[in-house]
């Protein structure tokens, strides 16, 4: 199934049981998928379905982060859009998970003592395996824990 079926699916469920809020987040993630289709002219695979719910976090995120302290309706509007978000967004990598592919990452290159100079080379390999499944930011603070 689908993420678009999944979450039409969830809105009519939202929908049955009166729950507009729920049913306004849903309709949001669906219209933010069904344009990134018609953007593409072709149903979207996995991956970059994964990345537009991402997507519609990180800018909910940023409107929560951005709202003045005295507009709690604002803030407390988009912290229940990215609950119902995060419902479909895949599981993020864990620090640990990150730590495994860097080593790999480390070992097919022959690196046994990263500095930082070797960062850009190390995350340009990196990225690509990670992307989608770990938070950017996260990756580059495993990885320079990791520089001598």
């Amino acid at each position: 199934m689908s993420k678009i079926d999944a979450v039409r699916a969830a809105m009519v469920e939202a929908m049955k049981a009166k729950d507009k809020a729920r049913k306004d987040s849903l309709s949001m993630l669906l219209s933010a998928l069904k344009n990134a289709e018609i953007n593409k002219r072709e149903p979207l695979t996995e991956e970059e379905e994964n990345a537009v719910v991402k997507k519609e976090i990180k800018q909910t995120q940023e409107t929560y982060e951005m709202a003045p302290a005295d507009r709690e309706d604002i803030r407390s509007e988009a912290a229940a859009r990215m609950a119902v978000y995060k419902e479909f967004a895949p599981e993020d990598m864990s620090e640990e998970q990150i730590r495994e592919v860097i080593s790999a990452v480390l070992s097919e290159m022959g690196i046994e003592n990263p500095t930082a100079k070797d960062k850009g080379a190390i995350m340009k390999v990196l990225m690509p395996r990670v992307k989608g499944k770990a938070d950017g930011r996260l990756v580059n603070e495993t990885l320079a824990s990791m520089f001598r």
